[in-house]
């Protein structure tokens, strides 16, 4: 692989993320949810040096570290228009777009839903993707901006990647999400998964990344039959209590 990702929790939920292209030397925070945890984990690596930020969507826990992180390193910032509504952005991207860390190139995919502008970023010689707020283990992301469709259209756009790709989603829900998926799922299979991410969750081990392979046979929002049926799902996720 020629992208090191360190994945680390910070705030309540979130993770961060400091890939590195191993070729260059050249480093980038996928998005920036807490300045001061990102930059010390930077300095607890030793890689030296911030040129990027990689940011997915305007909301305070992907932007809330930004303008702190360039004024500390001068890094660059990399993020839809959305964004500058809360922070600087030097280089505005769009989907069909693609941005180079060094030798590696991530691919820009525009993917409303969860808001308007999101963006994810993904790797395809790496095999791996940065979602955001997008996608998550047996979950995706609320439509707070968007609709259905939008989101649907988004959630099939990442489902059409090779299975094998790693997803990095930016939250650690993994657990609420497999209580949720088993109301609509009674396999064996979706039981035994749902039991290995409780566990995982009991000795505290991140759930991120998943895979497109592992979405595609669980995830009860990629598996639903239809944008309708989609919408329904993401109603009932959004008044489940358990």
């Amino acid at each position: 692989m020629a992208l090191k990702v360190h994945l680390f929790p910070c705030l309540t939920d979130n993770y961060g993320f400091l890939v590195r292209d191993e070729a260059s030397g050249a480093v980038a925070s996928v998005d920036a949810p807490d300045g001061p945890a990102i930059l010390a984990m930077l300095e607890r690596l030793g890689w030296g040096r911030l040129d990027m930020i990689l940011n997915t969507h305007w909301h305070p826990d992907h932007t809330q570290g930004a303008a702190m992180m360039q004024a500390e390193t001068g890094c660059q910032i990399v993020g839809p228009e959305e964004s500058r509504r809360v922070c600087p952005v030097d280089r505005v991207v769009a989907g069909g777009e693609a941005i180079a860390l060094g030798d590696t190139t991530f691919d820009v995919s525009h993917t409303p839903g969860h808001t308007l502008g999101h963006v994810v970023f993904r790797s395809a010689a790496d095999r791996l993707a940065f979602v955001g707020d997008v996608i998550f283990p047996l979950g995706c992301g609320r439509l707070f901006e968007g609709t259905p469709d939008q989101m649907w259209s988004s959630l099939q756009a990442v489902a059409a990647w090779p299975h094998d790709t790693a997803l990095f989603g930016a939250h650690e829900y993994a657990a609420g999400n497999a209580r949720f998926a088993l109301t609509l799922d009674s396999r064996p299979e979706m039981q035994a998964h749902a039991q290995a991410i409780f566990a995982q969750r009991e000795r505290n081990q991140a759930t991120v990344p998943t895979t497109v392979g592992i979405e595609a046979a669980f995830n009860p929002f990629l598996r639903a039959a239809d944008v309708a049926d989609f919408a329904v799902r993401r109603l009932a996720k959004d008044q489940f209590k358990g």
